[in-house]
């Protein structure tokens, strides 16, 4: 039955001129008959340079907007309506603005987890792979790091020379793992490297032996001789990297590490989005483009 939507939602894909981007946490059968598959950074890349007329965008409301904003003149298009991120919506474009302000010598620096209304009041938006890159390549010395507290404390470790100030936001997820979590998955798998997101809180990070984004921890993966990994992000990428490296054992950190917004997408509502029956059509002013367009132009160029 599985194989029988995929082959269905291949042909309208076809038919409808449509690119599949897929968030690397959703379903692997939807993972599997997508045209790009990867982390914030990555698909933000591939929606940029994308030929076809359509995006099916499988993931989340914000990353959808994020599509839209780097090819407008696309019909983009997020399979499940009701698929959101709790972290985009933390903080108002009003509070931003007044910060700005207040102090002016300070430059916004957003996680792409945003609106694309916060999005427009950014100076340079960043993914948890580009995030220490740009901040460091970017000139200003005073930065404004919102939402996510703990990629902020991530990336002012590592940027002793620049000044921060950290708002209390986050992905509750990844914010949610403790210390004891990640102390406890190495008593149980002792000889397995931990490898954690930048989103898990420093006290979590200070346990592992890498930190990095939801590609970077796949990068080291694939590029180390150890046999066993215990992976402290979304509990989907144990799965994916088991497939791929069937003769290595995985093991998720926390068995608390699962995002019920990117679960929200299924394989019908991928196809009932390229039927048209279903999905959400992503339409946003073309003054809210551009301005939101700034920052995310901003980040591909100081990341390269």
């Amino acid at each position: 039955m599985v194989k029988d939507i995929q082959e269905k939602i291949l042909q309208l894909k076809k038919e409808k001129d449509c690119f599949i981007l897929a968030h690397s946490y959703v379903a692997k059968e939807i993972t599997e008959i997508a045209d790009s598959v990867g982390d914030s950074f990555q698909l933000s890349v591939a929606a940029k340079n994308i030929p076809n007329k359509m995006i099916l965008f499988c993931g989340v409301h914000f990353m959808a907007e994020t599509a839209k904003i780097l090819s407008p003149d696309k019909k983009v298009v997020l399979a499940s309506p009701y698929a959101g991120c709790p972290m985009a919506e933390q903080f108002l474009p009003e509070k931003v603005i007044s910060f700005k302000e207040e102090h002016p010598d300070y430059a916004v620096v957003s996680y792409v987890n945003t609106t694309a209304a916060l999005k427009c009041v950014t100076d340079v938006c960043v993914t948890s792979a580009s995030a220490l890159k740009v901040v460091k390549n970017m000139p200003e010395e005073n930065i404004l790091f919102i939402p996510d507290i703990n990629l902020g404390s991530y990336v002012k470790e590592n940027c002793p020379e620049k000044n921060f100030v950290l708002w209390n936001g986050g992905c509750p997820i990844h914010g949610a793992m403790t210390e004891k979590d990640a102390i406890m998955a190495k008593s149980r798998h002792p000889g397995a490297k931990l490898l954690v997101h930048p989103e898990c809180p420093p006290e979590v990070c200070k346990q592992a032996a890498y930190i990095g984004s939801t590609s970077g921890i796949m990068n080291y993966v694939d590029n180390s001789d150890d046999k066993e990994f215990i992976i402290g992000t979304e509990i989907s990428i144990a799965e994916l990297l088991s497939y791929k490296y069937p003769e290595k054992n995985f093991y998720p950190m926390s068995k608390h590490l699962i995002c019920a917004d990117m679960k929200e997408t299924t394989l019908m509502d991928v196809y009932k989005a390229l039927s048209g029956t279903g999905g959400l059509e992503i339409k946003m002013s073309e003054e809210t483009t551009k301005k939101a367009s700034r920052c995310i132009e901003k980040m591909i160029e100081l990341s390269k």
